[in-house]
């Protein structure tokens, strides 16, 4: 037969948690959840990449270089001219991202003639390479409210504001400000000017 005292030992002892250690692991899971959120956040601001297409963009970026985007700028200012944005052309979803850069903002008058981008009449220095075809730009535009043109920086080689069915870019289309590119076969790695 068997005493109190042997019984003991099948018996267990409910232990209570130390409150100390319990704070620790609060502190350690509100820790990650908290990098979690802050990592997310991060990402979806200016961890959007994309690659670029073709060769329009040459020689600041070149065709397959992977780019990240910068979401969250727009959300509290405009583009301004010459920066890199990253847009789909008339919001089409199904389409690749375009990168161009943008040469004048709304309310401004845009003209192309014999080669040479023209913005309120002054001469634009942002496109160093002739301008063959100006498209809708050749006989004078002026942008719309929410509208910017963008032009590529290789403009013989670039599907830009200029075609008829792309056009001057809507704010709303406007996916963010391409600003980190990664080393490509040609390109470096670094900020976008």
């Amino acid at each position: 037969m068997a005493r109190d005292g042997d019984l003991r030992f099948f018996k267990k002892e409910k232990k209570k948690m130390d409150s100390a250690v319990f704070r620790e692991i609060l502190t350690w899971v509100f820790g990650i959840f908290a990098a979690i959120f802050i990592a997310a956040v991060l990402n979806y601001f200016w961890g959007l990449s994309t690659s670029v297409v073709g060769v329009s963009m040459e020689p600041t970026l070149y065709g397959g270089q992977q780019i990240l985007i910068d979401r969250f700028s727009y959300l509290l200012a405009s583009p301004e001219v010459g920066d890199v944005v990253v847009f789909l052309p008339n919001g089409n979803r199904n389409s690749h991202y375009y990168v161009k850069r943008v040469v004048a903002l709304p309310g401004d008058s845009v003209l192309i003639e014999d080669g040479i981008l023209y913005v309120n009449g002054e001469a634009s220095e942002l496109i160093n390479a002739a301008i063959t075809d100006g498209g809708i730009a050749a006989g004078g535009l002026v942008l719309g409210s929410g509208e910017f043109f963008c032009i590529g920086d290789s403009p013989g080689s670039s599907e830009d504001s200029r075609s008829p069915n792309i056009g001057p870019v809507k704010e709303e289309d406007i996916i963010g400000k391409a600003w980190f590119c990664f080393p490509g076969e040609e390109g470096e790695m670094g900020l976008i000017k």
